[in-house]
């Protein structure tokens, strides 16, 4: 049980009642963290780490599902979507990702019976954690490829064999889909697939590029998924883990229609330089898709997609909309400033500080007490290897350099799936007594930064790094600045 938050006698909005004995699901060390003198303070970490567990729940892979479906009366709704049941004498739940297994079991516990048959790929080690009884297992590998994405692969794609027009399938996506459900294209072996695969991810290339040649040298990515679905009734949700919940990009876009080409594929392999390192397996098929001897993926207006919906479960945005009406009905001013920030983590840190320094000084871009909500994923370029720390942990670190300690805000950052680069933190949280006292420590945070140590930079500074463990889902980063 954590320590009661102690209410404040200041302008400051008290803390509610119901929160007195709030018990944190996720944050782990949340007693260290609330361990302030000052009760203002205190207050301003309490609702930044109860937000951030705000954003967490609503990202949670079974309550997004359950939260999306419904099945009343024989009618099924997800979101905006109603089906009638009796039109379909078979039901088929398949799907890939990292969330995929609480997913299914949410759907099991919606639909029951009425499943026909499923199959779902998870990661390896996985599969234990879940109990399903009408949707089967399969575990593949991730971040690369293997035998048993392969397996899942061919087994969704043998149960799709089966379906018509009175067949309902449900597709399951989140993060880490793209490597779990794989499939080359006939002639190229999975070593070649490995091969290129580890050859992309570490060429400097974006996730959407990643993906565009992947697409062209899989036979179930790209649209593909749903061809093979065809002419059955399709409804994927999905769990985003793309900034800006591209549907084209979230697992490489198995059921979306695919604006690119067998060219793009080539143009971003010469760009990044491995066009004549990868597999020549692989160079020949898409120099034969560019000839057109190869099919394209289906592209927008194809009729794989006439009875295909794609609908968002759960993602960075949906997310922060969650944390802001939390925000509000505590009583604090709230504003979604953006769910798409990228960019080199340092450098949005800089701008984060410089929007926490508004805020607290001139009562911009809102009034106070409120509270600033940002999501999306930076990026950190490594100048050496060896270090601790994280994206969310190096945004924080770097903001605090801005900062002189005066400032009575609370600033925040985390990765969702609790997690931040090569540390077991989550991420980091500071504010005006941990500012105050990383800068009277003698510590040179600028070093730390600088060779990307801010793990070991909040470990000596203390009552920073935030702790949650694998969350179980992952729809990109949290970013907030909260002032009283």
């Amino acid at each position: 049980m954590p320590p009661a938050p102690r209410r404040t006698d200041d302008e400051s909005p008290a803390l509610p009642t119901h929160l007195l004995h709030y018990e944190f699901k996720f944050v782990k060390n949340h007693e260290e963290l609330l361990d302030i003198d000052d009760e203002k303070e205190r207050n301003a970490r309490f609702y930044s780490l109860y937000l951030l567990e705000e954003g967490l729940k609503a990202a949670d892979p079974r309550h997004s599902v359950l939260n999306a479906i419904d099945l009343r009366d024989g009618e099924l709704t997800i979101k905006d979507i109603r089906v009638k049941l009796d039109k379909y004498e078979k039901i088929f739940i398949v799907g890939a990702g990292k969330a995929v297994g609480a997913m299914a079991e949410a759907i099991e516990e919606v639909l029951k019976d009425e499943i026909t048959d499923g199959v779902i790929s998870v990661p390896k080690g996985t599969k234990e954690r879940y109990r399903l009884s009408k949707i089967r297992i399969v575990e593949g590998e991730h971040p690369i490829p293997g035998k048993g994405s392969l397996y899942a692969a061919d087994e969704i794609l043998r149960l799709l064999k089966n379906v018509d027009e009175k067949t309902l399938v449900l597709v399951l996506l989140s993060g880490g889909g793209s490597a779990l459900m794989e499939k080359p294209w006939e002639g190229i072996r999975l070593e070649s697939l490995i091969e290129c695969t580890k050859m992309l991810l570490a060429s400097g290339a974006s996730i959407d590029e990643v993906n565009v040649v992947r697409k062209h040298i899989s036979t179930i990515k790209g649209g593909r998924l749903a061809r093979a679905a065809y002419p059955a009734k399709v409804i994927s949700l999905i769990i985003s883990d793309v900034v800006g919940d591209k549907i084209d990009t979230i697992a490489s876009g198995p059921t979306s229609p695919d604006p690119s080409t067998y060219e793009d594929a080539y143009n971003i392999l010469k760009r990044y330089n491995i066009w004549t390192e990868i597999p020549e397996e692989i160079r020949n098929h898409i120099e034969l898709g560019m000839k057109g001897e190869r099919p394209e993926t289906p592209k927008p207006g194809s009729k794989y997609f006439e009875k295909v919906n794609n609908i968002i479960v759960a993602g960075n945005r949906l997310s922060l909309r969650a944390m802001k009406e939390k925000a509000e009905s505590l009583g604090l001013r709230a504003l979604i400033l953006s769910s798409m920030i990228e960019g080199e983590a340092a450098e949005v840190g800089k701008v984060v500080a410089a929007i926490a320094k508004e805020l607290a000084m001139c009562e911009l871009p809102i009034k106070r007490p409120a509270v600033i909500f940002m999501g999306g994923e930076t990026t950190v370029t490594l100048k050496k290897y060896g270090t601790r720390g994280g994206r969310n942990q190096e945004l924080v670190l770097s903001a605090l350099l801005k900062l002189e300690g005066r400032e009575d805000i609370v600033i925040a950052a985390i990765g969702s799936d609790g997690i931040d680069g090569n540390s077991d933190a989550a991420g980091a949280i500071i504010s005006k007594s941990t500012i105050k006292k990383a800068k009277e420590s003698g510590v040179n945070a600028r070093y730390y930064l600088d060779n990307h140590m801010s793990y070991d930079f909040f470990k000596k500074v203390g009552k920073s790094l935030i702790f949650t463990g694998p969350t179980g889902t992952n729809v990109n980063d949290f970013i907030m600045i909260l002032a009283l």
